[in-house]
């Protein structure tokens, strides 16, 4: 199973270099079902492994100009005060039982597990509907849009924080509509601030804890090297036209996290 885990790492970034996005939401799951961390862990391990691998995919933004450190800091710096807060407030506030719902026993791993498909069946629903192009918002207030964002970013940071996904299907979105940031800088700045988020949630989260480097250090070595084959595939292949279907696979994984675990935990 492990070896299968080291493959999908490298899965993991090709999605992320030949698409832009995506491809770290799949950390939890690989993290879970095929290197066996309790899902509290998994999060936090995701962290790390898509902070690493997305401040790498942000670098060639930053050396062509492209990352703006005036949106990096109006959506990041909410971004991450809530990631903080998350980590060490809200999740370790979760108990480990949380008692029966409809003849399943819900525990806290099964409720981050949950609440991470739901993130991975909307983030499938984003690449699947692809064809709505985005557009900057009219006619509102700048103070408005600022304010929108900054809430986005405290959004952001939440999600971050408790399910360890960085949410760039969330961010892109909330970049173009409300900053008019053009769609390949908006990818370039929503990399940088999920590097931000994922680097300072993960390092909250480690204060007693007991860190499997080894693991740590070997899947985001694989999912880097993926990203560079996905950069070279993209040359020849339009990742624009795989995003439906690889927003499928992602709504499959979704069901398939909500089927097995709720039914692997009925009493």
């Amino acid at each position: 199973m492990e070896i299968a885990g080291y493959i999908a790492a490298i899965f993991i970034g090709i999605s992320l270099g030949l698409i832009g996005s995506g491809g770290s939401i799949l950390t939890v799951p690989v993290l879970v079902y095929f290197f066996n961390t309790d899902a509290v862990t998994a999060t936090s391990y995701s962290l790390f492994i898509v902070g690493l691998t997305s401040a790498v995919g942000s670098y060639s933004y930053f050396r062509k100009g492209m990352v703006s450190k005036k949106v990096v800091a109006l959506f990041g710096i909410p971004s991450i005060i809530s990631v903080i807060l998350t980590r060490n407030f809200i999740v370790p506030a979760i108990p480990e039982s949380l008692g029966t719902v409809a003849g399943i026993h819900l525990s806290r791993d099964l409720l981050l597990l949950i609440l991470f498909a739901i993130l991975m069946a909307g983030a499938s629903y984003s690449m699947i509907k692809q064809k709505n192009i985005l557009k900057p918002i009219a006619g509102e207030e700048d103070s408005l849009k600022i304010s929108l964002v900054i809430m986005n970013g405290f959004l952001i940071g939440i999600i971050t924080g408790l399910i360890g996904a960085g949410g760039g299907f969330l961010i892109i979105p909330a970049l173009i509509m409300l900053l008019k940031v053009p769609m390949k800088a908006a990818v370039g700045n929503s990399l940088a601030i999920i590097a931000a988020n994922s680097f300072i949630g993960f390092l909250s989260s480690h204060n007693h804890q007991q860190i499997n480097w080894w693991l740590l250090l070997s899947v985001s070595t694989l999912a880097i090297a993926g990203i560079f084959i996905g950069i070279r595939l993209s040359k020849n292949i339009d990742g624009e036209k795989l995003k439906p279907a690889f927003g499928w696979f992602i709504l499959v994984m979704a069901i398939f996290i909500i089927l097995k675990e709720t039914i692997g935990h009925s009493v």
